[in-house]
């Protein structure tokens, strides 16, 4: 057997040794990510040494971009609830939408905050809101929840400015303004069938509870609501900030002095933690109280970001030892289509590595050659074609499956059901969609 085709096997079997660790054995995941990352380094021949220096690498490479995110982000919803302004927007998109199509309501919030905050993020934005929804509608949590979901999933993996379509937008030479266009009007039928369609199933066979999410409750009971734009200026903040660096890079030159400033406001950190500052202030928060909310949103994502950390490192490991690179090479041997090639290459990568932005940069590279050298290619669809592969199968060595299953309030057994496979039906639903829309323009 060739090196090549010993790495794939190594590979699925340290994904499969993954899954029976943590859902049948039910070990401690951030173990089962270290003895998986073990695995499969010491059986590529990387060295002990080798494999742990990786494995911390790639714990602090996640750690350093997500934990400051994900605590603040954590923060800012628990302020959202404790004020009641998560309440009070929930019942203004009720009486607008109606009881039965509150889901659209989230989705196009989900929309809006997706489009230009990290996936993480905004389901820590819109976590209390879709409690606050769930128990005025009396609506099933998955109902509600999973087409959220949807959205900001397919917001992060297609649309600039997130980092991965913006590095395939590069890449191949593609036009930012078309894959914006054609980004959003595949995002329409991909999020219908990964949505709202499988959330009717998914209500039908998965049993779901709603999340307890960290409200204060003598401070709810003490203080008056806050009104509806205080609310949706508190959500606003951080949007307009992180989108600030976005439009300075787009439209200002490089020597220019704003965007020195913008570099430092649109820092998803930096933005973040102004927000929670603002947030703070509209909600009229006295410091003690928006400290003692603070502190109690932070406590339970404790474990979370040590898995998350975990996840890193596993996925570092197989970076290193050449798991990547093998799948890229047997994707090449295929000979399919650049979109469709570009797909199958960040799915494999996406399932074998757990990261969609490693799966989109990765497959970026390895398509460029084909997309640039073929006449005839749409370039944009492509990159939308790779940003939905780099989606595909969301299971345990993925950050993004475990902040779902933490914030949701999910066993890893619903996560698997709900949230892995609406990830699949948008990598799988998001290729025909794309590959129909450049069939036919």
């Amino acid at each position: 057997m060739n090196p090549t085709a010993e790495l794939l096997l190594l590979t699925g079997a340290a994904v499969v040794v993954l899954i029976v660790m943590i859902a049948w054995l039910r070990m401690n995941a951030f173990l089962a990510l270290l003895l998986a990352a073990l695995l499969v380094g010491l059986g590529s021949g990387m060295g002990a040494a080798k494999v742990m220096s990786a494995f911390q690498d790639g714990m602090g490479a996640t750690l350093g971009s997500i934990a400051g995110v994900l605590g603040l982000g954590t923060i800012l919803g628990g302020l959202l609830a404790a004020s009641g302004g998560a309440e009070v927007l929930a019942q203004h998109m009720t009486r607008l939408f109606g009881p039965q199509r509150v889901h659209l309501a989230l989705m196009a919030v989900g929309l809006c905050i997706g489009l230009t905050t990290w996936f993480a993020v905004g389901l820590v934005m819109l976590a209390p809101i879709l409690v606050s929804l769930v128990r005025d509608t009396k609506e099933p949590f998955l109902k509600l929840a999973i087409p959220m979901l949807a959205v900001l999933s397919i917001m992060h993996g297609v649309m600039p400015p997130h980092p991965g379509p913006l590095v395939a937008l590069d890449a191949l030479h593609a036009n930012l303004g078309k894959v914006l266009l054609w980004g959003l009007l595949a995002a329409v039928p991909v999020a219908a069938v990964s949505g709202p369609f499988f959330a009717r199933w998914a209500v039908r066979h998965v049993e779901a509870g709603m999340p307890e999410l960290p409200l204060v409750e003598a401070v709810l009971a003490a203080r008056e609501k806050p009104s509806l734009g205080r609310t949706v200026a508190a959500l606003a903040v951080p949007i307009l900030l992180l989108l600030s660096q976005t439009a300075a890079e787009l439209w200002l030159p490089k020597e220019h002095a704003f965007r020195g400033v913008t570099a430092v406001i649109g820092n998803p950190t930096v933005a973040l933690g102004l927000s929670v500052l603002f947030a703070a202030w509209a909600f009229r928060f006295t410091s003690t109280e928006a400290l003692r909310i603070g502190e109690k949103s932070l406590g339970p994502i404790g474990l979370t970001l040590l898995v998350v950390g975990g996840g890193g490192g596993f996925n570092r490991v197989l970076r290193d030892c050449g798991a990547a690179d093998a799948i890229g090479q047997m994707a090449a041997a295929a000979h399919l289509p650049p979109l469709v090639f570009g797909w199958v290459c960040a799915a494999l990568i996406r399932v074998a590595t757990g990261s969609a932005t490693v799966a989109i940069t990765a497959a970026s590279g390895l398509v460029a050659p084909l997309v640039l050298n073929t006449p005839g290619v749409n370039p944009e669809l492509v990159v939308v074609g790779i940003g939905c592969g780099s989606l595909f199968l969301s299971h345990l060595n993925d950050a993004g499956f475990w902040i779902v299953k933490e914030t949701l309030g999910l066993s890893v057994s619903q996560t698997l059901r709900t949230w892995t496979v609406t990830e699949t039906l948008v990598g799988i639903t998001g290729l025909f969609v794309a590959w129909g829309l450049d069939c036919v323009f």
